[in-house]
């Protein structure tokens, strides 16, 4: 059984999920593959251990503090390859960016391979079931294009404004998936 509830944000509402135990998503409203990692029935119950801790940690982060993703019980649903990628975001420091390149050579040697596709990791990072906590927004295309959040782009760059990130290497793409 899953269970959802609602937290309003500075950026929109947002539904959690949980498998009564711990958060198994967080979307934003009118996400790119919203609840698209929970097929199950959601029930909605507000008064879970899951979802209290995760509002508790939703409203330290848009304050300006920075809380830890260890701190909550995450249980992303997916499969082993984008779980790990989903571990690699969550090492992205606050007001920091990566590049899905970078986190393609990172997957590339925990495969022993010599080369990752890029689109490989991409369908991976859009895919985080859980926006925010697992920073899916500090990742970049290689040239600092503001490109592929699933949450939208505005919502990365307040994000990122938010983190403190120096956003003077970045730029809004003309086009994409994410706009």
């Amino acid at each position: 059984m899953f269970y959802s509830t609602y937290y309003v944000s500075p950026l929109g509402p947002f539904m959690l999920g949980s498998d009564g135990s711990n958060l198994v998503g967080l979307w934003m409203e009118g996400q790119k593959y919203f609840g698209g990692t929970v097929t199950d029935k959601m029930e909605e119950k507000d008064n879970l251990p899951a979802f209290s801790m995760t509002k508790k940690w939703l409203d330290k982060y848009f304050s300006g503090k920075k809380p830890a993703a260890a701190d909550l019980p995450l249980a992303p649903r997916g499969g082993e390859f984008r779980r790990a990628v989903w571990d690699i975001l969550c090492g992205i420091p606050y007001g920091e960016v990566t590049t899905y390149g970078k986190i393609s050579e990172i997957m590339a040697k925990k495969m022993n391979k010599a080369t990752m596709a890029g689109q490989a990791v991409g369908g991976a990072v859009g895919h985080n079931p859980i926006a925010i906590i697992i920073p899916c927004h500090r990742v970049v295309g290689s040239k600092g294009s503001l490109t592929g959040y699933a949450g939208g782009i505005e919502k990365k760059i307040k994000l990122l404004e938010l983190e403190g990130a120096d956003m003077s290497g970045l730029f809004k793409p003309s086009k994409g998936t994410a706009l």
